[in-house]
């Protein structure tokens, strides 16, 4: 059910766009759960001006037309200036208040195109950014070079080896379904559709194996990036380590990445799915939470999410405008074992709708049910150490406050588990001491949005008390820095390293820029 995309159409169905879905896999969701399928997603766009960053170059000449068409020249991708016809496609991101206004676009086809790319911005003092699908909310920014990858989409699965080589623009739907045909799953988002380098660089938090097997960022095995001096290198553990270790949660701050290879596991199936409780039972269902996750082994995840459906009519007529918490488990386990974990949910009564069962790992969105369109939205996150019984009770009050209100869906997920591990050559993921994760967004135009952040927001500082200082690096909000997602320790190394490598910090645009200094 994706209710993002839903509260998308009714926030800005004035606001017309086109975009690819992924639209076998809503198939196959819509054969095997066909009340799901009632609910049509449409599409939306809008950008909110107040969420730019002006830089330094807006409204400077600082490129001739001679030398926009001297790197077109050597580009095998496209070029596009913001007088081009396809200027405004290549900057579309998923999350349609962050908009980017680059003063150059350049859609990479290749490792080449990147290099090409870095080094022209690179003598003239541009500063440089890059993006695969955009979901994130990041400042939109103006004047700077916009490398695109999602040309790059390329996958390759080494069975010997256990691993996937991934080009800068595949997403999650492509791995997936590659590997599965040679028994393997990756530690992939609750998505099809988010790209890979950019949610493994920022941590890689898996709801289905991550409390197995950990961050995803762990499970890199090597890195191919254009660093700014527009070298083209592969690193790894044992070759320059550093930079291996600063790119795998730092993400686009040192340079931009080409290829990843990336850990695979034998995964083939899970048991879980999601029920969706009414509101009476709101309370019921956050109260068992904790008593569900206390002691639950590393094979099984659970987050609980409190979603408010729009008064739509794409919405199915039982779930219009109504409050619900919806329950999403994924167990690598036994049915049997997953149903006995599970049964303080069940106690609480019967589901709305309920797709717990034996699934095939590619059917791993049913879980989450994301949405497939892009919308207008912010979000954020806190991490949790502990869930004492007052923590419930604020995650109650939140739930009381939330329903009917502009707080499209808030989130608990439990973390521990090998997400817990410290490896070896441990990436700077700030996470690894919560046990819990919170999470909210909001949808809609700007007026909409700006309200229910202001409640979120609320929402999160009431659980202060228990919270780490800081926040997991793909669920931050915009306005989080690099000082909100890495420990000090972290942080310190890390600008260390962008000193050696990016003095002039020429990759600042979105990401949490460590600068320099």
């Amino acid at each position: 059910m994706n209710l993002f995309g839903v509260c998308a159409v009714a926030a800005t169905r004035r606001h017309l766009v086109t975009r690819d879905a992924s639209a076998a896999l809503s198939c196959r969701v819509a054969e095997s759960f066909p009340l799901l399928s009632q609910v049509t997603v449409g599409q939306g766009r809008f950008s909110d001006e107040r969420h730019s960053t002006m830089t330094e170059y807006q409204g400077r000449n600082v490129l001739g037309e001679d030398a926009v068409a001297e790197l077109a020249d050597r580009i095998e991708g496209s070029v596009f200036t913001p007088d081009d016809a396809g200027y405004v496609g290549s900057v579309a991101a998923f999350n349609l208040r962050s908009q980017h206004r680059p003063c150059l676009v350049v859609a990479a086809a290749g490792a080449a195109d990147v290099r090409a790319a870095v080094a022209f911005a690179a003598a003239r003092d541009i500063p440089v950014g890059v993006m695969a699908t955009g979901h994130q909310p990041f400042p939109a920014a103006d004047g700077f070079l916009l490398v695109t990858t999602g040309a790059m989409r390329t996958v390759e699965i080494d069975t010997e080896r256990g691993v996937a080589r991934v080009g800068a623009g595949a997403v999650w739907s492509d791995v997936v379904e590659l590997a599965q045909a040679e028994g393997l799953a990756p530690l992939n988002g609750s998505s099809p559709l988010v790209g890979v380098v950019g949610f493994t660089l920022g941590g890689g938090l898996s709801p289905f194996l991550g409390r197995s097997y950990g961050w995803a960022a762990d499970h890199v095995v090597a890195i191919e990036v254009v660093t700014p001096d527009g070298a083209l290198r592969r690193v790894t553990a044992e070759v320059e380590p550093e930079l291996f270790w600063g790119l795998r949660g730092g993400r686009s701050n040192f340079g931009i990445v080409t290829e990843l290879e990336i850990g695979l596991f034998p995964v083939t199936s899970f048991y879980g799915g999601g029920i969706y409780f009414p509101a009476e039972h709101v309370e019921a269902v956050v109260r068992a939470f904790p008593e569900v996750v206390r002691d639950a082994p590393h094979a099984f995840t659970c987050s609980v999410a409190l979603l408010n459906f729009p008064s739509v009519p794409e919405i199915p007529e039982s779930l219009r405008g109504r409050f619900l918490a919806h329950v999403r488990v994924t167990h690598l386990g036994s049915d049997e074992e997953g149903e006995k974990l599970i049964a303080p949910f069940r106690a609480i009564g019967e589901g709305m709708i309920d797709t717990i069962g034996r699934h095939p790992y590619g059917a791993y969105a049913l879980v989450h049910t994301d949405p497939a369109d892009p919308f207008p939205y912010e979000e954020q996150g806190a991490l949790l150490a502990e869930l004492p019984a007052r923590a419930v009770d604020s995650l109650v009050e939140s739930a009381q406050l939330a329903a009917g209100g502009l707080v499209t869906v808030l989130e608990i997920r439990h973390l521990g588990g090998a997400l817990a591990d410290r490896p070896a050559a441990a990436s700077p993921v700030a996470a690894r001491d919560a046990v819990f994760n919170v999470w909210g967004a909001t949808v809609g135009p700007p007026e909409v949005v700006d309200a229910g952040m202001a409640m979120l927001r609320g929402m999160v500082e009431r659980l202060s008390p228990w919270s780490t200082g800081l926040a997991y690096t793909n669920f931050a909000g915009r306005d989080d820095r690099a000082e909100d997602v890495f420990t000090a320790d972290d942080l310190e190394r890390l600008r260390a390293l962008k000193r050696h490598h990016d003095p002039r910090n020429l990759f600042r645009v979105n990401n949490h820029n460590v600068a320099p200094e």
